[in-house]
């Protein structure tokens, strides 16, 4: 028969663990309540924020001001003198008018202005009241179908004067080409005496 007295002396590998299902749930209850705890706290910090709905924009944006100038940017200079497009509200620099457009369009800027990204749904009479605002800014002796009209017989006398023009222009090109042939047609006589005439076949 084997030994079976190889183990270490004094080790007892005979142990195993017990689990004790009354600790484990405690254990369990103690976290759920101390989760729920924290998030009561969590929503008792403050009155949840309500935002504004987005507006259109009041102001004109400056993109052009600082084109083709030179400017000095130092590393100790503040970040509204720094080279590129600065966010007062954000307290950030663009570095170009592309992604200057976009941050002013986008989510932190407008959560920064107390706005969130949702628009007011106009009704009926805000829509009425917005197309009359637009009927009034139109300025006095704004284009009609009489300005159409004159527009368009205006244009096509400027055609027809481009075309008398053109025809004018060809007959005074015929006019000279004619001449330039009568100028070319020589007497033979004049033309020996001058001494073109070697060129002429003498065979009869």
């Amino acid at each position: 028969m084997a030994n079976t007295s190889n183990n270490a002396v004094g080790v007892d590998n005979t142990f195993r663990r017990k689990f004790d299902r009354e600790e484990f749930l405690e254990k369990a209850r103690e976290r759920e309540k101390q989760e729920a705890e924290g998030k009561t706290k969590s929503k008792s910090k403050g009155p949840p924020v309500q935002r504004k709905p987005l507006k259109h924009r009041d102001y004109e944006v400056d993109l052009e001001s600082r084109l083709g100038k030179t400017q000095v940017v130092t590393p100790v200079a503040p970040l509204s003198q720094q080279a590129g497009y600065y966010c007062s509200v954000c307290e950030c620099v663009v570095k170009d008018s592309a992604n200057y457009l976009d941050h002013i369009n986008g989510k932190k800027h407008q959560r920064a202005l107390g706005m969130s990204m949702r628009v007011e749904r106009a009704s009926l009479k805000q829509v009425k009241e917005r197309f009359e605002v637009l009927k009034k800014r139109k300025a006095p002796g704004s284009f009609t179908e009489e300005d159409l009209d004159e527009r368009i017989l205006k244009q096509q006398q400027e055609e027809e004067e481009r075309k008398r023009q053109r025809r004018e222009r060809k007959k005074e090109k015929k006019k000279e080409k004619v001449e330039e042939e009568e100028e070319t047609d020589v007497d033979p006589d004049v033309a020996a005496m001058m001494g073109f005439g070697g060129f002429r076949s003498t065979k009869k």
